[in-house]
């Protein structure tokens, strides 16, 4: 007669299964096939991340924040969820598409060139369920870039974080804004974004 047990011994030298590490040359491939066109994805440290799914706050949030960057920058400057080059050393195996970008010059100059860092005024991610993941690994990312600043919209945080001053592979100022707060790119210091616009009462 079958044991009950309540834990199922794990041999000391178990490892989780092996992993299929991307770069983006091999991506590029496989969206020539149409294998990806179902799909939105982002390569990020050689894992392809799936993008779908989100949840309505995050939709909510993303949205208003761009309609604002719109209006502040103009629809020529902010692209919504566009693919961007990091360092050259991340650059093989990262391809990060975030929520929202701010370009230094209108996009319809880029043509099929992906944006480099020095072409991007602000970068901006909305986090719901990717708080961590977007406060650090994507933060790191965009540090070694120089991207000069990062937001990160905190949704259940009800915040927004702000980075700047990349140095050493590291942002040397991040500040909390909270939802009684306001906070100004520094491409456009005198248009202040009030972060409770983006989380009215419920």
């Amino acid at each position: 007669m079958p044991t009950a047990v309540t834990e199922i011994p794990v041999p000391a030298a178990a490892q989780d299964p092996p992993r299929k590490r991307w770069t983006r040359s091999e991506c590029a491939v496989i969206e020539a096939t149409g294998l990806f066109d179902q799909e939105h994805l982002e390569l990020i440290d050689g894992e392809l991340i799936s993008k779908m799914g989100k949840k309505r706050p995050h939709v909510e949030k993303a949205v208003w924040l761009f309609v604002w960057l719109v209006q502040v920058f103009g629809a020529k400057f902010a692209n919504f969820e566009a693919p961007i080059d990091v360092a050259p050393e991340d650059n093989p195996t990262n391809e990060p598409v975030p929520d929202m970008i701010v370009l230094k010059r209108s996009y319809s100059g880029f043509g099929s060139v992906t944006p480099q860092p020095g072409d991007l005024e602000l970068v901006v991610e909305v986090a719901d369920t990717s708080v961590t993941f977007d406060l650090t690994v994507k933060a790191a990312l965009y540090a070694r870039a120089g991207i000069v600043e990062y937001w990160v919209l905190d949704v259940p945080g009800r915040r927004l974080v702000v980075h700047r001053d990349p140095q050493d592979g590291r942002y040397r100022s991040i500040v909390a804004f909270s939802e009684d707060e306001s906070a100004a790119p520094l491409a456009a210091p005198d248009s202040a974004f009030r972060i409770g616009d983006a989380f009215p009462l419920l």
